[in-house]
């Protein structure tokens, strides 16, 4: 049974978390603290608009640390090395043929896809169909303009 918890990510998304949250409990929050305690001095707070844009950036900061905090507690970093079996996992680069061209993807957890610069999610279709394959597999994927095939030419 697979745990709908866990957060896979790679050793440098881990260490880039680490930073963002070290920099947002550091010095964002303790900053904008401080704007709000300024604002509040300012006196009436129903029309402070400094007051108001603090408490929601504090919000935000505090709800993205909470969001890191969480990825951080559930996470299972994931290997950028091929594994032996040659078979396509999170971490995995690929080679693939579409369309009459060719296109290189990797397969990573949601938290690092960017599908403009070929990293695409395991739990996106393409990269959920591409889990297991190997070199020389052939994968269909349903997209809204159809379906797409694809033969991945290499695993590394």
């Amino acid at each position: 049974m697979t745990d709908l918890n866990v957060q896979y990510i790679s050793e440098e998304k881990r260490e880039d978390l680490y930073k963002e949250i070290r920099e947002l409990k550091e010095n964002k929050i303790p900053t904008i603290a401080k704007r709000i305690d300024e604002a509040r001095q300012m006196g009436d707070l129903s029309e402070n608009a400094e007051y108001h844009s603090a408490r929601e950036d504090m919000a935000w900061a505090q709800s993205r640390a909470k969001e890191i905090g969480y990825i951080l507690d559930h996470a299972e970093i994931v290997s950028t090395q091929s594994d032996k079996s040659g078979s396509v996992n999170i971490g995995s680069t690929l080679m693939v043929a579409f369309d009459g061209g060719e296109k290189e993807f990797k397969v990573v957890g949601p938290h690092e896809a960017d599908p403009l610069h070929g990293k695409i999610s395991n739990e996106s279709p393409i990269g959920e169909a591409f889990l297991g394959k190997k070199k020389g597999d052939k994968v269909e994927v349903e997209t809204p303009a159809g379906t797409q095939a694809y033969k991945i030419l290499k695993v590394f």
